[in-house]
């Protein structure tokens, strides 16, 4: 079943290739851009896996946090559409 994951990262100015990152995040189909660093996307994939992917592609110096989302949520001044947000939290 697909989940809802919220994505953190923060990644080293020597191995800052966001493209790809991006590219990955987008490859799920359903997927937000919520802050800079903050992405949504809905998965089969557990936690850990989306994070071994990530390591793959950030490098292992990258700080990565996968969350699979939870029961409550509030935002305010995000990138992308609250509609998202409301559908896939």
């Amino acid at each position: 079943m697909r989940q809802t994951y919220i994505i953190s990262y923060d990644i080293p100015k020597k191995n800052q290739n966001y493209e790809k990152v991006y590219d990955y995040l987008k490859g799920f189909g359903t997927w937000a851009h919520i802050t800079e660093s903050l992405w949504g996307i809905k998965s089969e994939k557990s936690a850990s896996e989306i994070r071994d992917d990530l390591v793959k592609i950030a490098g292992t110096e990258a700080n990565i946090f996968v969350l699979r989302s939870g029961v409550e949520s509030a935002w305010k001044n995000v990138l992308c559409s609250n509609k998202w947000l409301q559908d896939n939290l």
